[in-house]
């Protein structure tokens, strides 16, 4: 990474192929350096978010013409060239996105695993199917492009959740409008000219960098986008819900993946040494901010004494720095006011709650960094909403309240994921059984979801389903269409003639 240390990156939105370089180029400075600029970036206006409306929506019946293996051999060569892009890509989300090397790494890796994970599921579940009928008549069940779909990423995961909203969509023949973070338009527009180097048509994924309120609230209200697929808070979800509601038009797809109010339940059965690490690298890693990090800790009282003193000693260990350092273990939150949003909540819990500990803050650039913490809570109704950093709540139960530990997870009206660590299995299959969570880790961290391995996404306020990287996805993209033939209307069923016994 330290060959593109000093490189500066040019972004700009990208209609119909054509890099739009002719307004003012704003600076990208990045969060872990605030004085640095690292690269500039031209953002959309209205005539380009329209323009690029109507080349997506132009591109439609070529794109649907194409055949399923033509577009997943095209996934598999993205695939080949962001490996051969890693060191530039790894460079660019460190200093853009602040992230330390082991998740740029990490995040990499798992945008290569959707190229070939949705290319394998294209070819399987995108082929017809025949359905059974009676004597002289053939039935046939296929999936079909919905049309223009938005694709609106965050900037906590802006090149893994970016990518993988857009291979989804063009696997399955759906032209692409990608509306990435304002906070991340380097890595976007990295990626996008990946895609079209791989073989995806320029007319086909078009990239609108700028304001949501420019950008996304045209491009969801137009009735020429079938689709919306979006990561991000639960509030701009219900907006873009209702707006989709509100328009004319046929009624629109919208896949969301949103926040959770994530718990952890820790008995004393678990092993402590364990659980300890499970616990920082749950809450910590990525500076918390991360959609599935752990918010909530529940300890059972017997345990809590032993395991709270040495998650202290853990968190003292912990180094707060440079991401691009190797021996940075967290680096800094992605803006001012994210940074300003946790300082608040922090004098909050000053007030109403106890603090454990809070990593020590050394010697740091200049830039967005936040000491991660942990508070020691009376009761989960203190919180009112999920609180996007590394800022750990910690509530003592006793062994028979786990029922009422439950209740209070679920009365948030969260469900992304939930961590469980007890050796006692008839507890574990109470808890699971109860949870209406998207994904339940036990006895592991509850971060790091994999591609086709553990599917990600939530359910109540915490998304729609289906669950990106999943066996799922790629069906809910499409349109289903039936064709019923009466074969006898030809000249019968030549099959009833036939010699020979069927295979």
């Amino acid at each position: 990474m330290d060959a593109a240390a000093k490189e500066k990156w040019i972004a700009g939105s990208v209609v119909n192929g054509k890099i739009l370089t002719d307004k003012k180029a704003e600076p990208v400075t990045a969060p872990g350096i605030t004085d640095e600029i690292i690269g500039h970036v031209n953002k959309a206006v209205d005539t380009d978010v329209e323009e690029a409306l109507r080349a997506a929506d132009a591109a439609r019946k070529s794109w649907e013409e194409t055949p399923v293996e033509k577009r997943a051999l095209i996934l598999e060569h993205a695939a080949d060239l962001f490996q051969q892009e890693m060191p530039t890509l790894m460079a660019i989300l460190s200093r853009e996105a602040g992230k330390c090397v082991p998740d740029c790494l990490s995040e990499v890796r798992e945008t290569i695993d959707y190229c070939r994970y949705y290319a394998c599921r294209a070819r399987r579940d995108l082929a017809p199917v025949p359905l059974p009928g009676p004597t002289g008549e053939y039935n046939q069940l296929s999936l079909h492009p919905r049309g223009v779909i938005a694709c609106i990423s965050p900037w906590n995961f802006p090149l893994a959740i970016f990518s993988g909203q857009i291979l989804a969509a063009l696997v399955t023949g759906n032209p692409v409008i990608a509306k990435p973070a304002e906070q991340t338009p380097l890595i976007a527009f990295k990626a996008v000219e990946i895609l079209h180097k791989a073989g995806v048509p320029k007319d086909v994924l078009q990239l609108l960098i700028g304001k949501g309120s420019v950008v996304g609230a045209k491009v969801v209200s137009d009735p020429r986008v079938a689709g919306v697929m979006f990561t991000g808070s639960t509030e701009t979800a219900k907006f873009i819900e209702q707006s989709l509601a509100n328009r004319t038009g046929p009624i629109a797809l919208f896949i969301a993946e949103t926040g959770g109010q994530n718990a952890m339940i820790v008995d004393s059965s678990a092993l402590a040494e364990q659980v300890v690490m499970d616990i920082a690298q749950s809450a910590f890693n990525s500076a918390g901010q991360r959609c599935s990090a752990l918010r909530v800790l529940f300890v059972q009282e017997e345990m809590a004494p032993k395991l709270l003193t040495m998650l202290k000693g853990y968190m003292a260990e912990l180094a707060i720095g440079d991401p691009r350092l190797l021996a940075t273990d967290i680096g800094p939150v992605i803006d001012s006011g994210a940074q300003q949003m946790l300082q608040a909540h922090f004098a909050k819990m000053s007030q109403q709650a106890s603090l454990i500990m809070q990593v020590p803050m050394r010697e740091t650039p200049t830039g967005y960094y936040f000491a991660p913490c942990a508070f020691e809570l009376s009761d989960l109704s203190i919180l009112e909403g999920e609180v996007f950093g590394p800022i750990l709540h910690v509530i003592r139960y006793k062994a028979a309240e786990l029922d009422k530990v439950m209740d209070a997870i679920i009365k948030t009206g969260y469900g992304l994921t939930l961590g469980v660590h007890s050796r006692i299995d008839a507890t574990v299959q109470y808890i699971v059984n109860r949870m209406p969570v998207g994904n339940m880790y036990i006895n592991r961290n509850m971060i790091g979801a994999v591609v086709g391995v553990q599917p990600f996404g939530g359910e109540r306020l915490s998304g729609t389903g289906p669950k990106a990287g999943g066996p799922h996805y790629l069906p809910r993209l499409c349109m289903e269409r039936s064709i019923s033939n009466n074969t006898t209307a030809v000249g019968g069923n030549a099959r009833l003639v036939s010699l020979l016994e069927d295979d």
